[in-house]
């Protein structure tokens, strides 16, 4: 699962979290009564001072307003949550923390404070999303009618890797608020990661619905392609692949997904073409070349397999199933000194993968370098069984080597063990055992 999921969740924080928005921090109102005494005075002056630098966006003047108040008046609550919002505007997070802290600690039961206690969650979110839960769990007691406070507590929850009390969140704000889609797209990424899919495709299906414009729209496309792709609803998935890249058509990474989708739906051609687009934005990543060197390889198309398969070698040379995928290619054209020096390469990196050596074997042997074939024979005859036609290989190669009575074994059997007697290798093993005995005993004579 990609990080490209909490985009969604991330643009509605932002929506909350800016200064100009109503339902995020906002000062609240102490100018309602005008004292009498001069210090008293004083003190509405400077709030009066600073709730208007708020309204004129003048969040320096109204920061500095409200730290001169709390000089002389330091117990006051809600000038301190007024503080910590100035410095949300200003981004000033640590110092807004602080703030909001010293507002809760002065009157933490006040339903008043759900405010504080709010923007305390989100300003941690963040950085700290478990630290976040519990000042938002109390914004929620005090605010259970507020989805977006449901939706901010599920968010800190489902980045602790809660998912299901995060879902509980999420299906309980939607419940307050259908139409959102920032908390219909939350919903729908936490049931995904809890592997709930036919719930996510359903949620996802909602928030497209709701006719989300912008990135929304694009990462529902997004997220419901990747669902349907864990379903295994792959023509689903290439379409909705498809939606999302027709509003973001540079996004390489995902035209590789779409690719990949495309591949195991057996559209070759059509993947190759997602993955030519894809490297029209720069050289073609390890995954791209991955997934083309496979698709030239089904098709047999050895010749432009191999710089795909050199150029990813080149960026993973630690890799043993590129070095092996060379090797085979190379095997497949009958480049054997080539087959046999990549096919090396990759048993050196992965020495404990029968198949490699069982390949690197067949290589030897159409090189003509029995002797090593055999020693790579004796070597897997040590870890597995091996086939029949492994006698035959073995024989051949001390046929070829001169070494007649241990290919005579070997030939024999062979015939002992195989049931095909209209194969190629059973014609030729019948009368190479003919013709070594006959030789056998004219030396011994």
């Amino acid at each position: 699962m990609t990080l490209v999921w909490k985009s969604l969740a991330g643009c509605g924080l932002c929506l909350l979290f800016g200064p100009l928005q109503p339902v995020c921090a906002q000062a609240r109102n102490s100018t309602q009564n005008v004292p009498n005494d001069g210090t008293a005075q004083e003190l509405h002056r400077l709030l009066v001072a600073a709730e208007e630098a708020v309204k004129r966006q003048d969040f320096e003047t109204a920061a500095e307003d409200y730290r001169s108040y709390l000089a002389k008046k330091p117990d006051d609550a809600s000038v301190h949550y007024n503080l910590g919002y100035t410095y949300t505007a200003l981004q000033r997070l640590e110092d807004a923390k602080a703030e909001y802290e010293t507002a809760i600690a002065l009157d933490p039961s006040d339903p008043q404070m759900a405010p504080a206690y709010r923007n305390l969650g989100m300003t941690l979110l963040a950085k700290d999303p478990a630290a976040a839960i519990n000042p938002l769990e109390h914004a929620a007691e005090f605010e259970p009618q507020d989805a977006r406070v449901k939706w901010l507590l599920g968010t800190a929850l489902e980045r602790s890797g809660k998912l299901e009390p995060a879902i509980e969140q999420f299906q309980a704000a939607r419940k307050l608020d259908g139409q959102d889609v920032a908390i219909s797209a939350s919903l729908a990424y936490a049931l995904l990661s809890a592997g709930r899919l036919p719930e996510a495709e359903a949620a996802y299906r909602a928030t497209l619905s709701l006719n989300p414009e912008g990135v929304p729209l694009r990462q529902a496309h997004l997220g419901l392609a990747h669902t349907l792709v864990a379903e295994k609803k792959l023509e689903g998935a290439a379409s909705e692949f498809a939606a999302y890249l027709e509003l973001a058509p540079n996004d390489a990474s995902t035209r590789i997904e779409r690719a990949s989708t495309l591949v195991d739906l057996g559209k070759d051609d059509d993947a190759l073409g997602e993955l030519d687009r894809a490297a029209a934005a720069g050289p073609e990543s390890l995954p791209a070349l991955k997934l083309r060197s496979q698709i030239y390889w089904e098709k047999k198309r050895y010749d432009e397999a191999i710089p795909v398969l050199e150029r990813a070698v080149a960026l993973a040379p630690r890799d043993p199933n590129l070095a092996d995928r060379l090797g085979r290619v190379y095997l497949e054209k009958k480049d054997y000194p080539n087959a046999v020096h990549w096919l090396v390469t990759a048993y050196d990196l992965d020495p404990t993968a029968n198949d490699l050596l069982a390949q690197l074997v067949e290589a030897e042997y159409l090189s003509k370098n029995y002797a090593v074939a055999l020693s790579g024979l004796d070597a897997l005859s040590k870890r597995e069984e091996l086939p029949t036609a492994s006698w035959y290989l073995r024989a051949t190669c001390y046929d070829k080597l001169g070494q007649l009575p241990e290919a005579l074994d070997a030939y024999q059997k062979f015939l002992q063990l195989n049931k095909d007697e209209n194969s190629d290798m059973y014609f030729v093993a019948t009368s190479r055992v003919r013709t070594l005995t006959r030789e056998l005993k004219d030396k011994k004579r």
